[in-house]
């Protein structure tokens, strides 16, 4: 047998256009999952969608604003209207650089929309299905940021801490419908948002930046999207069974070894 098969399981992935929201799209898929990605970006979902069947696995894209609670609840309760939803990753996020004083309320405001109504949005709209499905899986993309500073991050911060706290709240309420919920708590990961951020901030020194902020994980380098996805899809496979209401860093040693 398969270890972490997803086969006959039906995923639901926020942000799956891009990035590690693709690299779980895609991972699952291979697993045997049937795949709903929900973007805003309809095209990068489509994109995704289109490698998904190249292997000829099953996928589907829905242009989705997380922000929007009618357009969430909409999507999920007609993918739940024909299919069994098993798993939600809530992946879709935003970020920002800048302390108190450079956060207008304006900035405030989009992070707390995308970030974590986003996050309640989608949960609250698949827990009726989860629940009459008799359970299934939640996993929340957290961040370092959760539990440590970071520098000029605080309104991303303050996001990912209700990210956090938000898994605790679910998988205490849910655990007797059968429902894990867990997070994870990435460092910096390489993306194509981490190389437009060198790119529109230091031009003409993108390698140097890029090696300054590999090293700031004690492991020396950044992660991939694969390793991220590779840990969400265990915390989601049956294997992980007895596994729920955790947060789990993936950050190169950044929290625990970091000034040690």
């Amino acid at each position: 047998m398969t270890k972490f098969s997803l086969k006959n399981k039906v995923a639901i992935v926020t942000g799956g256009g891009s990035g590690i929201g693709k690299a779980i799209s895609l991972t699952f898929a291979k697993q045997g999952a049937k795949v709903h990605i929900l973007d805003f970006n309809i095209e990068a979902a489509e994109e995704t969608v289109s490698e998904i069947k190249n292997f000829e696995k099953v996928a589907e894209a829905h242009k989705c604003d997380v922000a929007n609670q009618q357009n969430v609840v909409d999507i999920i309760n007609k993918i739940s209207k024909t299919e069994k939803i098993n798993i939600l990753i809530n992946n879709a996020g935003i970020a920002h650089v800048g302390n108190i004083e450079s956060v207008e309320e304006a900035d405030l405001d989009r992070l707390y929309n995308v970030n974590i109504k986003g996050v309640y949005n989608c949960i609250k709209a698949a827990i009726p299905s989860l629940k009459s499905n008799g359970g299934g899986v939640i996993l929340n993309l957290a961040s370092i940021a959760s539990t440590v500073g970071i520098n000029d991050r605080f309104a991303y911060s303050m996001t990912k801490g209700a990210v956090l706290t938000m898994t605790y709240s679910i998988a205490k309420d849910y655990i007797n419908d059968g429902i894990r919920c867990n997070c994870i708590a990435p460092g910096r990961v390489h993306t194509p948002f981490v190389d437009g951020f060198i790119k529109n901030n230091y031009p003409g020194k993108e390698a140097e930046m890029f090696d300054k902020l590999s090293k700031t994980q004690p492991i020396g380098r950044m992660g991939s999207t694969q390793e991220i996805a590779d840990l969400t899809l265990f915390l989601c496979s049956d294997e992980a069974g007895f596994i729920t209401g955790s947060n789990y860093a993936i950050d190169g040693g950044f929290v625990t070894l970091n000034g040690n």
